[in-house]
């Protein structure tokens, strides 16, 4: 695979996982690098450490895909830097066109992984139907309220990474869920814009709980992919499909978030300009309901087509591109 297909992807990863209820591991293993990706994680290991430390540079970054893990990098963090500021205000400004995209790429997504089954039986079934249940009970829960102390972004971080790499299950939907999206986001503005001691310090904790959790979510997930293949994209499948409840295009707010990290129930027809409510938890509805003003039933559609695209086009580079 190109070095630069590879920026691209970890762009693609990177927007996603700043929209809470789209992961990012959807779009690696779409574009064919979910494994060769858990594989490299799984290498940083104490073998790997001790290179570092013994100036190995280049057994070390062998050991680890370097080049590969370098230039994903690189990609996402350019597309959370850009998320963090664009996507956000598109999904503040443009709601419906941004859930509509995503949908389409996150259903195209599913049927390329199910196609990736090779041996259909009541236990695969079984597995779909259930990452199936798994997935949408998470999309359904009410946010808690979130804490600011050190431990927690330490803990929201190994939940959130451990999200990120498992496809239907966004990382930044957890710490929805855990009252954490906000208070992460705001840190890392503050650091953007003011480069604040204590945000960067919260921000540190948050990406220490994040290695830890990948150290060993990676393990977990290379051991199945070896060992029950067939059974772990069933499971994966229904992941994405129970996460389209998330993601349905119209929604009517139901909970919404203040500054001071307040839940607040949502009164229909509710006007939040000038008041800085954050939408947490919102209920799908028709296109033609009453309460949707200006539904763009046919932007939508076309931006459900370009989903559709982009993922078949990630997928065309999974059997021209290597994986080692």
């Amino acid at each position: 695979m190109k070095s630069k297909f590879q920026v691209i992807v970890g762009a693609v990863m990177g927007l996603a996982e700043v929209v809470p209820g789209v992961s990012g591991g959807t779009i690696a293993f779409v574009a064919g690098i979910y494994e060769r990706l858990i594989n490299a994680i799984k290498n940083v290991d104490g073998k790997a450490i001790g290179m570092l430390v013994q100036g190995q540079f280049k057994s070390f970054f062998y050991k680890i895909d370097g080049v590969f893990l370098s230039t994903l990098v690189v990609g996402m963090a350019g597309g959370l830097i850009t998320g963090v500021f664009a996507m956000t205000y598109c999904i503040e400004n443009y709601p419906v066109l941004v859930w509509s995209l995503f949908f389409g790429l996150i259903l195209a997504s599913a049927v390329f992984i199910a196609n990736k089954i090779q041996k259909w039986n009541w236990f695969t079934i079984v597995l779909l139907l259930s990452g199936t249940a798994i997935a949408y009970f998470i999309t359904v829960q009410s946010p808690v309220q979130g804490t600011d102390a050190f431990w927690a972004y330490g803990v929201s971080g190994m939940i959130a990474i451990s999200a990120l790499i498992l496809p239907g299950i966004s990382g930044s939907f957890m710490l929805l869920i855990m009252g954490m999206y906000t208070l992460v986001l705001g840190n890392v503005k503050s650091i953007l814009t003011g480069l604040e001691v204590t945000s960067i310090i919260k921000i540190a904790v948050f990406g220490l709980g994040a290695i830890v959790g990948l150290a060993l979510f990676s393990r977990v997930l290379s051991w199945t992919f070896k060992r029950y293949r067939n059974q772990t994209y069933a499971v994966l499948t229904g992941f994405i499909l129970g996460s389209l409840n998330k993601i349905w295009p119209w929604k009517l707010p139901i909970l919404g978030q203040t500054e001071d990290g307040k839940i607040i129930e949502i009164d229909p027809g509710t006007s939040f300009e000038g008041d800085h409510i954050k939408i947490i938890q919102e209920l799908n509805i028709s296109p033609f309901n009453e309460s949707i003003d200006k539904p763009y039933v046919l932007p939508a559609i076309l931006c459900f087509i370009i989903g559709l695209i982009l993922i078949y086009w990630l997928s065309r580079y999974e059997n021209t591109s290597p994986e080692t």
